[in-house]
């Protein structure tokens, strides 16, 4: 049976652009590997962050909406969103973010799992999870952390579902994932080996619809190693009911796009071509990149955008 890869990214809504870029780069130490804007809406940035090379599977997004309305989480959507860390850097984290001013949780063990538990200046939920699993990417080495510190990549996300059965059979029948663990409400399910950027939790919760806006997440994306098996995931998905969108070109990856049967969106990727196609792996996301069919319209575009700052906005 065929098998999503992992997590290729998960895309959120962001408010505040200079502050979404200060958050992510000088507090996460996250490496910024794209400028961009959205595509469906080019009067907004699209900021696309992860390890120094921009993998598939260490990639977190935002659309950049000022002024829009805060979302609210329930069901038929991402609750939170995990990054993995190292077991070690536990400590390192603690006193980064007590120094920073930024309140964090340290909940109970979860699935044998260590982690902190905080939110970003839209009051988007993010968990740096050391699992018990071994994680063998290094992250960003050349950025502003330490390299034993660095973020890793995406470590999984949690969807919180009033009925969990539908998604679960979606996971497991069609996605090719398999339960692997239960703790009282939440379901793992993972995909392959299993382990950090391959694993999504299901909740049960009470049934509050939620509303994606900002401080919410808009999306997540699953890893395809290429073109083909993509059509024929859109093949598959179609023939089985689910309404799938045509294949789109984002320009560093293709991409479908479907609900899951509890309403949050799905994006299925390819991981090539990447996000060196238009600039060196030396200078990702230093300047802004739009895609050819935008280009015509770049000084509309630019004049449009709110102005940001890039250069020392990357504190220690």
């Amino acid at each position: 049976m065929r098998s999503i890869a992992g997590l290729h990214h998960v895309t959120a809504i962001a408010s505040d652009p200079q502050a979404n870029l200060d958050f992510y780069r000088g507090v996460l130490g996250l490496r910024l590997v794209k400028l961009t804007v959205n595509f469906d809406d080019p009067t907004s940035y699209h900021f696309y962050y992860g390890d120094g090379q921009g993998h598939p599977g260490t990639i977190l997004t935002f659309f950049a909406w000022p002024g829009a309305r805060r979302g609210r989480i329930g069901t038929g959507q991402t609750q939170a969103t995990g990054f993995t860390i190292a077991p070690a850097a536990l400590p390192f984290w603690r006193d980064r973010l007590t120094a920073r001013g930024i309140a964090f949780e340290e909940p109970a063990p979860r699935f044998d799992e260590q982690l902190l538990r905080f939110t970003d200046p839209d009051g988007l939920s993010i968990e740096l999870v050391a699992p018990s699993q071994a994680d063998a990417r290094t992250g960003w080495a050349a950025g502003p952390l330490p390299a034993e510190a660095a973020i890793r990549g995406l470590h999984g996300t949690i969807l919180r579902e009033a009925a969990t059965a539908p998604t679960a059979r979606l996971l497991t029948e069609t996605l090719g994932f398999q339960q692997v663990a239960v703790e009282g409400a939440l379901a793992r399910y993972a995909t392959g080996e299993g382990g950090p950027g391959s694993v999504i939790d299901v909740l049960t919760s009470e049934p509050a619809r939620g509303a994606v806006a900002v401080g919410t997440v808009h999306h997540i994306a699953w890893r395809t190693p290429s073109d083909a098996e993509q059509a024929e995931w859109l093949a598959q998905l179609t023939d089985e009911g689910h309404p799938v969108s045509p294949i789109m070109d984002r320009q560093y990856f293709h991409s479908i796009y479907f609900r899951e049967p509890g309403g949050v969106l799905f994006e299925i990727a390819t991981d090539p071509p990447g996000f060196a196609t238009d600039e060196t792996p030396e200078h990702l996301g230093e300047h802004l990149k739009l895609p050819p069919w935008l280009e015509v319209a770049r000084a509309d575009i630019e004049a449009d955008l709110p102005k940001i700052v890039l250069t020392g906005s990357v504190p220690q």
